[in-house]
């Protein structure tokens, strides 16, 4: 009876408390944020320093997420130090803030098995493998456009993607994010079938200042 009772008690446990173990994962979100959609809805209002006129931020990252084949972990414990704060400020130039960082590895990062400095570095490898497209970083007017649109420009740009490897969000019908799926070693894949739905509609693209 108490084996029946101890067994009972595993099934019903949730899941995220046996899974989310830091480096059991299967791969990568890299998620690429709008800054201009971002200042627009939150950051011109705590002026934030990536908002500041004159700079042109475009595409910054939001973090380079594990996951797995349907969910991810989040929060995981690891007996990685965290990171200093001169570790996360120097992140500030791809990821917008050293705040940002602090909380994309509290969150995400201590998910990913590795130190934080070996987590920031493939942060940036990984964005730096990533090309933009043109036309968005050479956008100097408010547009609309489909997810499709901006889909086929990041693929045109980078051949080794594929539609079900990137997805594209958007919050109050405006550009939010591209998010791009990678394997561990940071190879272009097919997205979980639960991160696949792009924004529908068309939504506006908010030029950088």
């Amino acid at each position: 009876m108490k084996a029946l009772a101890a067994t009972a008690a595993l099934l019903l446990a949730p899941a995220a408390l046996a899974q989310d173990v830091a480096g059991r994962f299967d791969y990568y979100i890299l998620s690429l944020s709008w800054s201009p959609s971002w200042c627009r809805a939150e950051g011109d209002a705590e002026d934030a320093a990536q908002c500041d006129a004159g700079r042109r931020i475009g595409f910054v990252v939001h973090g380079l997420w594990p996951q797995y084949e349907r969910g991810w972990p989040e929060d995981c414990r690891t007996g990685a130090r965290d990171p200093s704060r001169r570790e996360t400020r120097a992140m500030a130039d791809v990821m917008g803030s050293g705040g940002l960082a602090w909380y994309q590895w509290k969150k995400h990062g201590r998910c990913s098995g590795l130190p934080a400095r070996d987590y920031f570095a493939l942060t940036r490898k990984a964005a730096g493998a990533i090309a933009i497209p043109e036309p968005l970083r050479r956008l100097d007017r408010d547009v609309t456009l489909p997810a499709q649109v901006v889909e086929a420009a990041f693929i045109e740009a980078n051949p080794a993607l594929t539609r079900d490897g990137i997805t594209v969000t958007c919050r109050d019908r405006a550009l939010q994010e591209v998010r791009i799926c990678l394997t561990r070693e940071l190879e272009p894949r097919a997205c979980g079938v639960d991160a696949r739905r792009d924004c529908s509609g068309s939504f506006l693209t908010p030029a950088p200042r």
